[in-house]
């Protein structure tokens, strides 16, 4: 199964850690997780189901392209890694 993980950031204000999650798009991947973690989703997902502004998802070092519908592809030994931008002055 894809290995997801998660910023330390993001753990700051929601529990995460790293697990493995079932699925073949980023999507069912990351509806996988939220079963396990309802409240995550919202850190993640707007009102309409898309990818935050501030959220970033990489599948082994490579930016997603599809932050509408997620539908990027994820193999059985990827790594999805998930992260809030930061900025500041």
């Amino acid at each position: 199964m894809p290995h997801v993980s998660f910023t330390d950031n993001l753990q700051k204000h929601l529990p995460c850690p790293p697990q493995t999650a079932p699925g073949k798009t980023v999507r069912a991947v990351m509806y996988a997780v939220f079963e396990e973690n309802p409240p995550l989703r919202g850190y993640i997902l707007d009102d309409q189901d898309r990818l935050r502004k501030h959220v970033n998802i990489f599948i082994n070092d490579v930016a997603i392209s599809d932050r509408v519908k997620l539908s990027d592809a994820v193999a059985e030994n990827d790594r999805v890694f998930v992260f809030q931008a930061l900025s500041g002055g």
